[in-house]
């Protein structure tokens, strides 16, 4: 492919587009199946990016399997292969891809992908499962349900019943679903509700957004962030009422369910970032939603664009703490030698290493930083057809764990770092990096 400028790649800061799902060419498939032909191509005369996830090498097979060793060789009724092995976790656009605008090839493979999800979803071309499994507010509240989450989670570790999962709906038998957790985060936290707008002079005002994940499966790991927040003499609150964050709905491409999800969130949301509230999630993928997904998907809308700017990862929120001189580091424990692996939707954020420059405030206490996918993605990760892969590219993260033998290991994804301590299968359990610095400041 002839590149106009002479210029081999780009040195630019990556910027994204809108998504532009409202313009009808959106919707066009054949001019789809043309933008992935043309994307494909660059990828393949490319190939950066075949150890990144399965979408690529699948790409890659395609073309060398076909009868002119090009992508005008391959079926486009086998785009949909590539497009199923993407779990948009954004690694391609932030690490490796030298063609993401603002150089003039535009690539940005990510949306792109999401994009033809999108066109596949509104086709009908959805199974069940994956409608029921992306509704993960539905299923939580389901599962935590009085006398349920104990039949549920008994159920999860049943042969016999994991083996009809993996017939009827193709779960597969061997993944490891999280349990459900009662009382769930948010019955712990009941009374915590946001007081009425008023004068803050310190500004150290949080508003918590539990995520489904912390709320129904991990509520420790919310709590812990709460103890932390406290801890440093921040007010928090949650939300009157919370619905999932819509990010699971927008990788289905379910692009209807994602504005509705938006605008059941977001009064509440826009008031609080009004009256001056800092909203912090302890799910990475849940600030993105906020952060950068839906400001693209909505950019017109004022109260998309306040709540994005309020938005933060909890170690972004408490490094700011630092930076002003607030945060207590009057640390009790230390916490040795901590293997953290670093969750992708957290690194898409371009926030840089904050939950490492916070843990190793803690004297006594080292990080070792991996910078590679975990290849679970909430729900890649738990498919008959997918587990498989999603278990490769955890391997490296695995493998660097096994070697450094670490006094504790985690990720700032709680699902991520489950998927990783079920793949190093010897007994020691992954913990979220807001509960190691509560272990610090011994409120665990």
């Amino acid at each position: 492919m002839a590149n106009e400028s002479g210029r081999e790649g780009g040195l630019d800061a990556p910027t994204r587009h809108p998504l532009d799902q409202n313009n009808p060419d959106f919707w066009n498939e054949a001019l789809l199946n043309k933008e992935l032909e043309r994307v494909f191509d660059i990828c393949h005369g490319c190939r950066r990016c075949v150890s990144l996830c399965n979408a690529f090498p699948t790409l890659f097979d395609l073309v060398d399997e076909s009868e002119t060793m090009e992508v005008d060789g391959v079926d486009t009724a086998d785009y949909g292969k590539v497009v199923d092995q993407c779990y948009l976790c954004d690694l391609c656009y932030l690490t490796k891809c030298p063609y993401v605008p603002p150089h003039e090839w535009n690539v940005d493979f990510p949306h792109l992908m999401l994009r033809a999800k999108a066109v596949k979803f509104r086709k009908g071309d959805t199974r069940f499962r994956d409608n029921l499994i992306t509704s993960t507010d539905l299923v939580g509240k389901m599962a935590t349900a009085p006398l349920v989450s104990s039949a549920v989670n008994a159920a999860n570790k049943s042969g016999a019943l994991r083996g009809l999962l993996d017939k009827t709906l193709a779960i597969h038998r061997d993944a490891r679903l999280p349990e459900y957790v009662r009382p769930t985060l948010r019955r712990q936290f009941n009374g915590k509700r946001g007081k009425d707008a008023g004068s803050d002079e310190d500004g150290k005002r949080v508003l918590l957004f539990t995520t489904c994940y912390c709320n129904y499966n991990e509520p420790d790991v919310g709590s812990s962030l709460i103890r932390v927040l406290e801890h440093n003499d921040v007010e928090v609150s949650l939300m009157s009422l919370e619905h999932c964050c819509g990010m699971p709905k927008l990788e289905l491409g379910d692009f209807k369910s994602v504005e509705k999800l938006m605008e059941r969130n977001l009064p509440e949301l826009y008031e609080k970032a009004r009256s001056g509230y800092s909203i912090v999630a302890a799910v990475p993928s849940c600030v993105l939603m906020f952060k950068q997904e839906l400001p693209l998907m909505f950019p017109e809308d004022e109260r998309v664009s306040v709540v994005a700017a309020a938005f933060n990862d909890p170690f972004e929120y408490l490094f700011k703490l630092h930076r002003e001189g607030r945060l207590n580091t009057d640390f009790k424990e230390e916490l040795g030698d901590i293997s953290y692996h670093v969750a992708c939707h957290q690194r898409v954020q371009n926030i840089g290493p904050k939950t490492r420059q916070v843990l190793e405030l803690v004297p006594g206490t080292s990080v070792h930083s991996i910078e590679r996918c975990s290849g679970h993605d909430g729900t890649y990760g738990v498919k008959k057809e997918t587990l498989k892969f999603a278990n490769k590219i955890a391997a490296p993260i695995v493998r660097q764990i096994k070697q450094k033998e670490p006094d504790h290991f985690g990720s700032d994804c709680p699902i991520a770092g489950r998927h990783i301590e079920n793949n190093l299968d010897n007994g020691k359990h992954h913990e979220h990096p807001i509960e190691l610095l509560c272990r610090a400041y011994g409120l665990r």
